[in-house]
């Protein structure tokens, strides 16, 4: 009796130390302001994947108070309603100098600003789902703002919001 106390004491005990020492070893997680300016080309057409079935792809570049320069892809679902366009099931992929990467979902609108063929965003808001590297476990999330001539294509847009990794 006396050894089956103590080994299940020396298993107890031991798996303190190793519950402990992955405690000690897992960094605290991190809340931080998270911005990324950028400027960016939409390329849209049929999209299988989308209800309406049209969407858009976007590639572009910018920076982000967190990472640096970036780059960053993305593809939504765009919808027409009237003189308006809802972006919906977009999803964004951020890429850091060192490789790191970070996933958000995103939708909104863009509505006519009455300049032409530039549209502007409108109640458009993202949020973070993961990532890779330090960001694997990210989340988080924002407004989405920016602007597209639909003409060309070219827009610019900000995110704004927080990031905790």
């Amino acid at each position: 009796m006396f050894v089956s106390t103590l080994r299940a004491a020396r298993v107890g005990a031991a798996a303190v130390l190793v519950l402990s020492s992955f405690a000690a070893s897992a960094a605290p997680a991190v809340t931080k302001p998270f911005n990324l300016s950028g400027a960016f080309l939409e390329v849209p057409g049929p999209s299988a994947r989308c209800a309406s079935k049209f969407g858009g792809n976007i590639i572009g570049h910018g920076d982000s108070t967190v990472t640096g320069k970036v780059v960053f892809l993305s593809s939504d679902c765009i919808t027409q309603n009237g003189g308006t366009f809802t972006f919906s099931d977009g999803k964004f992929v951020i890429l850091a100098n060192n490789g790191d990467q970070i996933f958000a979902n995103y939708s909104g609108q863009f509505v006519p600003t009455g300049q032409g063929s530039n549209f502007v965003f409108n109640g458009a808001t993202y949020q973070i789902t993961g990532g890779t590297g330090k960001f694997k476990k990210a989340s988080g999330g924002g407004s989405l703002n920016g602007t597209e001539d639909m003409a060309t294509g070219q827009g610019s847009l900000q995110l704004s919001g927080q990031i905790t990794y």
